[in-house]
């Protein structure tokens, strides 16, 4: 692939199907957005009914283009915190009979201020961000054509996996807890690589990273008085290294649409060591990400909690 790949090498992409987690906001929504503008039909995977529709909406307005497939895109409500949704989400596609093309797991939650629980008893981070999208990816995988997509975070380096506390129970920092999900969530992808490859499977595997990119993971606080004077100072001189949502989508678009996206790729802007660009190439991967034993042995800690496991 050319180092420097941008969206106007996005090829076409009439008559494929995207099934996007998370696709109603952020970086999600602008991929979805340039995948319908070339032709897919996206499927917008969201918690919120509310917000999926109008998200829906807005998406057939943004979408515009000589090829777009925008009015054929789909919502689906999915709470990654649940196991019960993501099955039944799972078992609604299957007996759809209808494949989709690169299964793109995008949702996520950031540094809750307090330690929360999903419905099933996981921290909520851990149980949404690793096993939701886990179990979704080994419930769908049967009904993926090409790829699974999974956004992990330039934060990942900053990850460590603590085996002895992975639901954060003994201690909660929110930031720590997010850091050891883009970990997780990348050692995920290249485990699943590794075993889409022994299974002498088509699909590919793929990783990428938005940069720092500006999303609403990072419109917290009050905004009032004193402190939302401060915040907004802050924001402001964030902003200088922070990429624009559109240009944080890109390499999802890249890593579902493009040909040149390989099997166990790790792929995010290569602006200011990672952190923005309107151009896409290969990321860093950490030397924690890339440790082969803890990647299994994190797989089978998902397997186990989820109940799920590929090949089953």
């Amino acid at each position: 692939m050319s180092m420097k790949w941008t969206l106007a090498d996005a090829p076409s992409q009439v008559g494929k199907r995207f099934f996007i987690t998370g696709g109603n906001s952020g970086v999600g929504y602008y991929a979805a957005v340039e995948l319908a503008r070339r032709g897919a039909v996206v499927v917008l995977a969201c918690r919120d009914r509310t917000r999926g529709e109008a998200a829906l909406k807005q998406l057939r307005v943004d979408a515009v283009g000589p090829a777009s497939a925008a009015g054929a895109a789909e919502l689906i409500e999915l709470d990654l915190a649940s196991l019960d949704s993501v099955r039944r989400v799972a078992e609604s596609v299957a007996a759809s009979g209808i494949a989709v093309d690169a299964l793109i797991n995008n949702a996520g939650v950031m540094a809750p201020p307090k330690r929360l629980e999903t419905k099933d008893g996981f921290e909520l981070q851990f149980g949404t961000n690793v096993l939701g999208h886990f179990a979704l990816t080994c419930r769908m995988l049967p009904m993926v054509r090409t790829s699974v997509v999974t956004v992990a975070s330039i934060g990942h380096k900053r990850g460590r996996i603590n085996f002895d506390d992975l639901q954060s129970t003994r201690s909660y920092n929110g930031l720590a807890a997010y850091y050891q999900t883009k970990l997780a969530d990348l050692m995920f992808a290249l485990e699943l690589e590794r075993r889409l490859r022994a299974a002498g499977s088509a699909v590919k595997s793929i990783a990428v990273h938005p940069g720092v990119a500006q999303t609403k993971l990072f419109k917290v606080g009050s905004g009032k008085g004193l402190a939302g004077i401060a915040e907004k100072v802050i924001q402001g001189s964030i902003g200088l290294l922070m990429n624009t949502g559109p240009d944080g989508a890109l390499p999802t678009i890249f890593a579902a649409g493009s040909p040149d996206a390989q099997g166990g790729g790790y792929y995010g802007p290569q602006g200011i060591q990672e952190t923005r660009g309107s151009y896409v190439g290969e990321a860093i991967v950490s030397k924690a990400a890339r440790d082969v034993e803890a990647q299994q042995r994190l797989w089978g800690i998902c397997a186990e909690l989820t109940g799920v496991d590929w090949p089953g």
